[in-house]
């Protein structure tokens, strides 16, 4: 073997056990579970907007269902059309859930409209007619499903970011996220953190007087 074979070969071994150990090293610093995690994240909020393009697909037959109630408050419809014009017009991209400032506004945006749409439940069921109405009955119980997988999507979506942050702000991976650029993301917040494990409620079968 001349001496240039040999210093090629060496060369060779060199590389590949360099490689080895920075694969090692990515793996024992962490690289490779903030890749799984960040993967989790975005599949865990992909659900959460899967569910709330749904309750946004409901909400138009649902106002058109009320809209035939003669004498139904129009204020309360018009709040829930305003509060999904302005959830919708929010730009929910994969990226949201890097931008705490994008994503609050998000959040605000979807609870003003979980309240108006609750509260439209609520005095609908003032009117007789419309509680007699199958199309409106049938919206009501694809309404209520639409919330529980909201809960459950949002609940996913919060335990899978608090992994991830947990994991980015820990000692030594909080080095790799540094050097990666894996920051810390934003997660849901509710001012009763009981609130977060249950669905809206929205008592549709309470007997109410109608308005006379």
């Amino acid at each position: 073997m001349t001496p240039a074979t040999a210093f090629s070969s060496l060369r060779r071994f060199a590389l590949a056990v360099l490689a080895l150990a920075a694969t090692l090293g990515l793996g024992g610093c962490g690289y490779n579970e903030f890749q799984s995690l960040d993967e989790g994240v975005k599949a865990a909020w992909s659900e959460v907007l899967n569910q709330y393009q749904r309750r946004a697909d409901l909400i138009p037959n649902l106002v058109s269902t009320v809209k035939g109630e003669a004498n139904f408050e129009q204020e309360t419809l018009t709040k829930v059309v305003e509060a999904r014009a302005k959830a919708t017009s929010i730009q929910a991209t994969p990226e949201l859930v890097n931008d705490p400032e994008a994503f609050d506004k998000f959040q605000k945006a979807q609870g003003e409209l979980s309240g108006a749409l609750s509260r439209l439940l609520v005095v609908a069921e003032q009117y007789p007619n419309l509680r007699a109405n199958q199309a409106f009955q049938d919206l009501r119980v694809a309404l209520e499903g639409t919330e529980n997988r909201i809960t459950v999507a949002r609940n996913r979506y919060v335990q899978t970011v608090a992994a991830y942050n947990v994991k980015a702000r820990s000692f030594p991976t909080n080095l790799t996220a540094m050097i990666f650029g894996y920051k810390v993301k934003p997660n849901f917040t509710v001012q009763n953190e009981a609130q977060i494990s249950v669905p809206p409620s929205v008592n549709f079968d309470k007997a109410a007087s109608a308005p006379r």
